[in-house]
């Protein structure tokens, strides 16, 4: 039966179990897990093989470089996850498959995620799995245009955005919500102390008090960040008037040389 403080059942099949100690040990999302607010079982593949040398990969037919991980193991492995989940009373869980040809992981994504409850993640390795076990996955994602060893690190990172997106895991409810991605636009600068850093100094506005300067000027500089470095953020945007008005006032100060 499921720990009623629990708020999210991640379940991952992966041949290195013991690389999520780096999640689940350590920082906010090991802090979340301590406190119960999430909880992780990791299958291993090799559990489920039936041979003497636990055997989960072998050449792919029609010749080619590499290994690939063989079908049963992994659907057993899926499986064994569905009906824990099942156990504990979660219904709408998926099965994701960590790999570049999938999607790529957005907030948008993170947060589609968050309202299932469970998830159940393979990290594969070699040089990918059998076709065929596609039938037990439900999705595909990717973190980014690039090959990594192995889905483990691909795993941690979605699991750290969902993770610090769960009530009660970061230390106010505002830290999430004013993340880069959150509204669409990327992080405002932010400044501690010293007050003067070798010469530099922190803007005067944020040293003022005045709440709605302050607001403001956050809001101009993640504009102004987003436009500079991510304009494609931008260009999917639904702007507010305000903000419209403020990212005219970025452009027109870039022409005037003033930024």
């Amino acid at each position: 039966m499921k720990n009623s403080k629990v708020k999210y059942e991640f379940d991952v099949v992966t041949l290195m179990p013991e690389m999520f100690l780096a999640i689940s040990k350590y920082g906010v999302t090991g802090r979340a897990f301590k406190e119960k607010i999430v909880n992780l079982n990791l299958w291993n593949p090799r559990e489920f093989t039936t041979d003497f040398h636990k055997t989960i990969d072998d050449k792919p037919y029609g010749g080619g470089p590499g290994m690939l991980m063989m079908a049963e193991p992994l659907v057993k492995s899926i499986e064994a996850a569905k009906v824990r989940q099942d156990k504990i009373g979660i219904k709408s869980s998926k099965v994701i498959h960590m790999t570049p040809r999938g999607k790529l992981l957005s907030h948008n994504k993170v947060n589609e995620l968050l309202s299932l409850k469970g998830l159940i993640i393979i990290a594969s390795r070699y040089e990918g799995i059998d076709e065929r076990v596609n039938d037990w996955i439900d999705e595909e994602v990717s973190i980014g245009d690039y090959v990594m060893s192995g889905g483990e690190l691909p795993a941690m990172a979605m699991m750290d955005s969902i993770i610090r997106q769960l009530p009660g895991v970061l230390n106010t409810t505002e830290s999430a919500s004013q993340d880069s991605f959150v509204n669409g636009l990327l992080d405002y600068s932010q400044y501690t102390r010293p007050e003067v850093f070798k010469k530099n100094k922190v803007p005067e506005v944020l040293l003022s008090g005045d709440h709605e300067k302050i607001r403001l000027w956050r809001l101009k500089e993640s504009l102004k960040l987003t436009w500079k470095k991510r304009p494609d953020l931008l260009a999917e945007k639904l702007l507010t008037n305000e903000e419209t008005r403020l990212l005219n006032e970025i452009k027109n100060e870039q022409e005037q040389g003033s930024i």
